[in-house]
């Protein structure tokens, strides 16, 4: 199968300049005539002006606009492609489960402990290159952010814009985190999946463990990372320019902890690694290098075509028309007047 293209297609709107060019050619030959008219008879006029030749301009504008044309062709570059290669990406499928509770705004993590992960993250995507990713945000539920993709540009857009006020529900419920990153991962056999929960661990919505287990029945491995410090720490808000801590409904300031035994046994049971964060590593880098050693998977083919330039017969054709527009004179040559190629009248 034959496929055309053109390589640079932006040059073919020089074509437009082309009606330009008649219409003002259909005006200059107006006036032209006209202006003949007025010196009289077109007959006398044609007896006196012999030379005078009305279709020797018109096929020189022919060929000139046929061989800007064909200059802009060779321009746009015109391709045919024959040959059909199948090019595979093999990596993994990665989805990380972000906790966005309020604790997550908790500054024992510099700046605090969301924008530190958000950050990490965001150095991640800009080193994967064949892997897929996919980003789950949870609190007191779970919601799918970003799909599974290889859209890196669209997926750093995507983080810029998350916190805690994106979830109408509070809490940290990280088993459903697992469930639903469990369920977002492109159906398949075969294929390398992992999740790379990030949170403080504190767990009051549902049984992580249970769900841990069921996604490593499904061949998904698990790593966590916790962030925040374990003596707990209160959950500064900036209230109209005032540095206030978040209560609860008894006015006692809330004190948030990590919770890493939580986090080890999430990770032991699906088969990944703990790490603690900390304000000079948050450990995704050292968690994708383990990673990276799971098999790699065939994730998606792309069909590539080979192309070959076919500019070459524009561009002869071009310089026989522009050459052609140069050796045909606007009047008659007296001494081939006889010789009558154009025959037709304008």
């Amino acid at each position: 199968m034959q496929l055309f293209r053109f390589a640079n297609p932006e040059y073919l709107y020089l074509l437009l300049i082309l009606p330009v060019l008649i219409a003002l050619f259909i005006i200059d030959r107006l006036r032209s005539r006209n202006a003949i008219r007025r010196l009289g008879d077109s007959a006398l006029v044609s007896r006196l002006m012999p030379e005078l030749s009305r279709t020797r301009p018109v096929i020189k504008f022919i060929l000139l606009l046929a061989g800007m044309s064909s200059l802009i062709i060779v321009l746009a570059r015109p391709q045919y492609g024959s040959k059909l290669e199948e090019v595979r990406r093999q990596g993994v499928e990665v989805i990380i489960a972000l906790d966005v509770s309020n604790s997550m705004l908790a500054a024992d993590i510099q700046p605090d402990r969301l924008t530190r992960a958000k950050q990490a993250i965001s150095r991640l995507v800009d080193n994967l290159s064949n892997d897929k990713i996919g980003l789950i945000v949870f609190a007191g539920d779970a919601y799918t952010q970003i799909p599974i993709t290889t859209d890196y540009i669209s997926a750093k857009m995507f983080l810029s814009t998350i916190g805690p006020d994106m979830v109408p529900k509070q809490g940290t419920a990280i088993g459903a985190a697992i469930k639903l990153a469990s369920k977002s991962f492109t159906p398949g056999e075969g294929k390398s999946k992992a999740i790379i929960i990030i949170t403080d661990g504190e767990n009051h919505e549902d049984d992580p463990l249970t769900e841990a287990e069921e996604a490593a029945k499904a061949g998904i491995v698990i790593h966590a990372i916790g962030i925040g410090s374990s003596e707990g720490v209160p959950i500064a808000l900036n209230a109209g320019g005032r540095n206030e801590y978040l209560k609860d409904q008894d006015g006692t300031t809330v004190i948030t902890r990590l919770d890493e035994e939580i986090l080890k046994k999430i990770s032991v049971i699906g088969g990944g690694n703990y790490i603690r964060a900390s304000s000079t590593s948050i450990g995704l880098d050292e968690i994708f290098r383990d990673i990276r050693k799971m098999d790699q998977s065939d994730l998606e083919s792309t069909m590539y075509t080979e192309y070959d330039d076919q500019f070459r017969i524009f561009a002869a054709l071009a310089l026989i028309f522009l050459i052609a527009e140069i050796i045909i004179m606007d009047r008659k040559n007296r001494k081939l007047q006889n010789v009558r190629l154009f025959r037709f009248k304008i």
